[in-house]
């Protein structure tokens, strides 16, 4: 996310449609039944005609990070940037997976030559799933699962958010620790990810097991909100497919207008909410979104981790990560890049962006990865 104190003074309200695209580029087909339409719920999910077919301006690679003591990457799911513009911030599930019963720190600061400068975190979180960096360079992550009873050491852990100072020093927990919530409270159900605004208010997308539409309808899928001490103060959102509702809210962030602009994996979208929960508009041709950064310029990344050409996920589209403008809503690049890690295409689930434009993709399959695309000059 950018500084929100930044001003912009160029408007675009109807970005937030698709209208507002040119219909070259988002062609509407006909509403078409989503192929996984099995439950209660018998949502028409609206189609666009796929963008796969975009400039590819980056080269990609996946071994430049050095990580320490022999360690191998493990699924990696969150990156963000440091507020030097320089240094990245990247989640390592420990290896594996997750870091239940494991030491190891899963929150890795990189310098732009790929060492690992300052790690933390070890034995504090079971599943890191969402990272985000503040403007003081507090270090937030989800914790996006509860304990596992076959893992003792995992008791009393997960369903939280942490808060870290840039050294570590954990100054913040968001929800009760090792208890799942039900959605109406400050208790959390495995949240995916969080960010802060200006004032320092606290948004966390929570619920990660709504994106089947056979979910039940209690499942959690929501925004909860807390002030900038973790008070609880309100949430919004819920299971469907409607405006202001949620199949997985896999990511967040805010733009330059103050808006949330949030991540709708399991309906393929990406929707547009004033901080308060007010529906504006969404937007659906940047695939199916698992992760999104929002840059100074209103330039919208989304890491598209599930989308496959046959069949499962958003038929018919490809993965890797798509760039457009969030003020004009047009799709310009998708970055694809086929590397050793994961060598039928790129699937991050996370993404971010450096000062220098460098994107970096979090792979959370094939092993793990953490792939840099770099600007062709």
């Amino acid at each position: 996310m950018a500084p929100l104190t930044r001003r912009i003074t160029t408007l675009a309200a109807a970005l937030v449609a698709l209208a507002a695209v040119p219909a070259a580029a988002t062609a509407q087909a006909a509403d078409a039944v989503h192929p996984a339409q099995a439950g209660q719920f018998m949502e028409r999910l609206p189609n666009i005609m796929p963008m796969n077919d975009l400039p590819n301006p980056y080269t990609s690679v996946d071994k430049w990070v050095r990580l320490p003591d022999g360690r191998t990457w493990g699924s990696t799911a969150g990156v963000h940037v440091d507020p030097d513009g320089i240094h990245i911030w990247a989640i390592d599930r420990c290896g594996e997976n997750s870091c239940s019963g494991s030491d190891l720190d899963p929150l890795l600061k990189i310098d732009p030559q790929g060492n690992v400068v300052t790690s933390f975190g070890g034995g504090m979180v079971l599943f890191p799933h969402g990272l985000y960096v503040d403007d003081d360079g507090n270090v937030w992550v989800t914790d996006g699962r509860g304990p596992d009873p076959n893992v003792p050491s995992s008791a009393g852990k997960g369903h939280v958010v942490l808060k870290f100072s840039p050294q570590g020093r954990l100054l913040l927990t968001i929800g009760t620790p090792g208890v799942a919530g039900n959605g109406t409270d400050g208790r959390l159900n495995t949240p995916n990810d969080v960010v802060t605004d200006a004032e320092g208010n606290i948004y966390v997308a929570d619920g990660h097991s709504g994106q089947s539409f056979d979910a039940p309808p209690e499942t959690v899928a929501r925004i909860a909100v807390f002030d900038r001490n973790g008070r609880f103060l309100r949430t919004f959102g819920r299971l469907g497919a409607g405006p202001g509702e949620f199949r997985t809210p896999h990511a967040i962030d805010i733009d330059s207008q103050g808006r949330l602009i949030i991540g709708d994996r399991g309906n393929n979208r990406i929707q547009i909410l004033q901080r308060d929960g007010t529906y504006i508009g969404e937007i659906r041709q940047f695939g199916r979104p698992s992760g999104i950064y929002v840059d100074d310029n209103d330039m919208l990344y989304v890491a598209d981790s599930e989308s496959r050409m046959e069949g499962g996920n958003n038929p018919g589209w490809a993965n890797g990560i798509r760039v457009g403008s969030l003020r004009d809503g047009i799709v310009r690049y998708r970055i694809a890049g086929r590397v050793e890690a994961y060598p039928n295409d790129s699937n991050p689930e996370g993404v971010a962006v450096d000062a220098a434009g460098n994107v970096y993709g979090a792979v959370v399959s094939g092993g793990g990865a953490f792939i840099k695309s770099m600007p062709r000059r």
